[in-house]
């Protein structure tokens, strides 16, 4: 029988509060950097999807993704390679 595994991301000092909205923001944000950076296939960037993966409820990414898209179409330049607020 296969044992499965399953992990979260890692405690960031970032991030002390039980509250982690921010923290599943900023991974969704860094994953999608290292993608920018390193291109589609880079096996570096899959540690951050994970971490993002186990941290966001799915609607939450759903919402990242749409926000991104309308604000990458509307400024003509990606979202991920300038300053979030």
């Amino acid at each position: 029988m296969c044992q499965v595994e399953i992990k979260t991301a890692p405690a960031d000092f970032r991030f002390p509060t039980t509250n982690q909205t921010r923290h599943c923001f900023t991974r969704y944000v860094e994953y999608h950097r290292c993608v920018s950076a390193k291109g589609d296939d880079a096996g570096d960037c899959d540690k951050f999807a994970k971490y993002y993966r186990s941290l966001c409820p799915a609607e939450w990414v759903s919402a990242f993704s749409f926000t991104a898209s309308i604000v990458n179409f509307a400024s003509g330049e990606s979202i991920f390679l300038t300053k979030v607020i």
